[in-house]
């Protein structure tokens, strides 16, 4: 099989059900990275077994997360690096388009943005959620995870909500991936109870500068937001945006699950913020464990 000058870099952690699937999607990649922590469910066996490289990132608590460290570390040997998560998995299509980008003597463009499908209860999901644009093949020199804060979230040693920041123009492709990130509902309850402690706690940190991103839809979503966290009523308004804005009612009874979880996802969010608020001013108070009545 003639192989594609690009490199693509997998984080997993214990990623045993989805890793093949993902893996047979770039196999006609000319070099693979899977970035371990430490599984323990056979994940490391099989993308050897895959001709992946495998290399262990060891987490420091804070910064930097998974992703941005392989980008500063990893000995690439190609120009172009493509940031797949195990979850997702690229079309049969995309071997044809990224030879073509890869190989390409054009100096112009430095990343390309990539649609993902979200599948949830075994259906894709035409309207909630999509379209879903991610920077994720770029020139490896000119691009970085943003660094929104250093203060430990609580959410794992993986980018949760960070996105590539890439200097130079940018382009979409014509592929796109479909996205198996919540196959049962326990799934997406523990994924967004870790999401939560980090929204929590970006929310209340000092603001780092993240860079600008390319996208305008991008760009907006993000101003949104940040925007949205000063109003009342945010679980409902999260409800609306992805049931009625976004026309979720379309995709069923599946849409409207997926409308109501990211709402109680929303509550997650302002009730541990508030937690986090309320256990700061007990420690300016009178330390740990004090209880200080409220007025």
């Amino acid at each position: 099989m003639t192989k594609v000058p690009v490199s693509v870099v997998i984080p997993i952690l214990n990623e045993v059900r989805n890793l093949p699937r993902c893996l047979d999607s770039v196999s006609w990649a000319d070099e693979i990275f899977v970035v371990d922590s430490g599984s323990t469910d056979g994940s490391v066996a099989i993308a050897e077994n895959w001709g992946a490289r495998v290399v262990q990132f060891q987490f420091n608590g804070i910064w930097p997360k998974k992703k941005n460290w392989a980008l500063e570390n990893l000995p690439f040997r190609n120009e172009w690096v493509f940031i797949l998560d195990a979850d997702e998995v690229l079309p049969p299509t995309a071997k044809d388009e990224f030879h073509r980008i890869v190989t390409s003597s054009s100096e112009g463009i430095n990343g390309y943005w990539v649609n993902r499908r979200f599948m949830f209860m075994g259906k894709w999901l035409r309207h909630a959620y999509y379209p879903n644009w991610n920077l994720r093949l770029f020139r490896h020199r000119f691009g970085r995870f943003e660094k929104l804060t250093n203060v430990a979230t609580a959410s794992g040693d993986n980018e949760v909500h960070e996105h590539l920041v890439v200097t130079g123009k940018t382009d979409l492709l014509h592929c796109e991936m479909d996205h198996y990130a919540f196959p049962s509902i326990e799934v997406f309850v523990d994924k967004h109870n870790r999401y939560s402690n980090w929204e929590a706690r970006v929310a209340l940190s000092p603001e780092e500068e993240g860079g600008v991103l390319q996208m305008s839809r991008v760009r907006i979503r993000r101003w949104l937001r940040k925007t949205s966290q000063k109003f009342p009523c945010r679980p409902l308004l999260r409800f609306f945006y992805i049931f009625f804005w976004q026309k979720g009612f379309l995709d069923g009874f599946e849409g409207y699950y997926f409308a109501r979880l990211h709402a109680i996802y929303e509550f997650f969010c302002v009730a541990k913020t508030f937690e986090l608020k309320k256990n700061a001013i007990m420690e300016h108070k009178g330390g740990k464990g004090q209880i200080v009545k409220e007025r």
